[in-house]
């Protein structure tokens, strides 16, 4: 239990369609029983839930447990950031919303590209060193999704950070467009502790392709689709913690058995893991986590995250079984539904690909959704 941090990027929802509408009841059974088996760690963003989760973290566990027996971790919403002082300001406003007077881990959120300018010329490195200094902070470092040049940019002007927090799964362990790989060498290297997020891919690799699934299964029958991907992760020597972001009890409960017996790979074991890697490549056209950074920027409010799931789940049914129409139904369906959010009404504007963390050309794929679904 000791590697397992409690992701809030997503909470159970009341409403499905809000994500501001947190199942807070339910949240703290689930504190109570990470708690309860040993779980400490907590972490959460400025903006996950639409700026909720922070509050959430408060009220289910800050207010409910001793400081001292809880870690608290949060992120400077450095895309969010359009002057130095801004920086200050949120920080002040994170402390407040999670009840706390200091954080334990305290991140600069996702450095890349799009944020390279109030990363580096607003310095904040600086200040979350001046924040650290005051006693606000117990560790600082950040959490990346960029190109591993850029890893290599990051950790030489901030040599002091405690820790890195890296985009690390089975399935993007030997992405081009991710580099976990390549990202994870270049921290070992420099001396700094990883922490992994995304280990299951947005719940991409909970649930698998029948015939991905398959190979697990045949090898061990008991075994679940989650403990193949966190276990490849806790291998890893300079990971010291993985955020595993549950979305209900029941998945509380089932991480919480995997990491208490959770067993080294073997060489077997990988070469099962290599081999589900290509079939899912393979099947699953677009790699999309859910994460939904996109939809909160995009001003005709598609629900792209939802479309994305409809196609790969078109593509695993054509080839899988050869089933083509429930998925095409349930794009117009969906498209019906949104209004003024179907696929086919994006304006091109790519203000949505600047905050995706996997890279994807959104407004094309979104093209490719539309004509390959509304054929069928």
């Amino acid at each position: 239990m000791d590697k397992f941090g409690f992701g809030m990027m997503r909470l159970p929802q009341l409403d499905e369609n809000d994500p501001t509408k947190v199942d807070i009841e339910q949240v703290k059974e689930m504190v109570d029983v990470y708690i309860a088996n040993g779980g400490k760690y907590f972490d959460t963003a400025y903006p996950y839930h639409n700026g909720v989760s922070e509050l959430v973290l408060k009220e289910a566990v800050v207010d409910r447990y001793p400081r001292e027996d809880i870690i608290v971790a949060t992120k400077l919403p450095i895309f969010s950031v359009s002057k130095p002082e801004d920086m200050e300001k949120y920080f002040n406003e994170q402390l407040e919303k999670c009840g706390v007077e200091y954080f334990d881990y305290y991140l600069i959120h996702n450095i890349n590209e799009m944020t390279h300018h109030a990363v580096y010329d607003f310095d904040s490195f600086d200040f979350v060193r001046q924040k650290k200094a005051e006693g606000k902070i117990k560790n600082i470092g950040f959490s990346f999704h960029d190109k591993s040049e850029a890893l290599v940019e990051a950790l030489e002007a901030f040599p002091d950070c405690d820790f890195v927090q890296l985009q690390i799964n089975y399935l993007d362990w030997t992405s081009s467009s991710i580099e976990s790989q390549k990202c994870y060498e270049i921290a070992t290297e420099y001396n700094k502790p990883v922490i992994v997020m995304e280990p299951v891919k947005g719940g991409a690799l909970a649930n698998l392709p029948e015939v991905a699934e398959k190979i697990f299964k045949d090898y061990d029958a008991n075994s679940e689709n989650v403990s193949w991907a966190l276990r490849f992760c806790n291998d890893l020597d300079n990971v010291f913690m993985i955020l595993n972001g549950v979305s209900s009890l029941e998945q509380m409960e089932s991480s919480i058995n995997i990491f208490k017996d959770i067993k080294p790979l073997n060489e077997e074991e990988y070469n099962l893991i290599n081999k589900a890697r290509d079939i899912i490549n393979d099947l699953t056209p677009i790699k999309c986590t859910e994460c939904n950074y996109c939809i909160e920027h995009c001003p005709v409010h598609i629900p792209i995250s939802k479309y994305f799931s409809t196609y790969n789940a078109y593509h695993i049914n054509k080839i899988q079984k050869g089933d083509m129409i429930n998925s095409a139904v349930a794009y117009l369906v969906l498209a019906e539904t949104e209004g003024n959010g179907a696929a086919n009404e994006c304006i091109e504007c790519h203000a949505c690909e600047k905050y995706c963390p996997q890279h994807l050309e959104i407004s094309e794929l979104l093209k490719d959704v539309d004509k390959e679904l509304n054929r069928c």
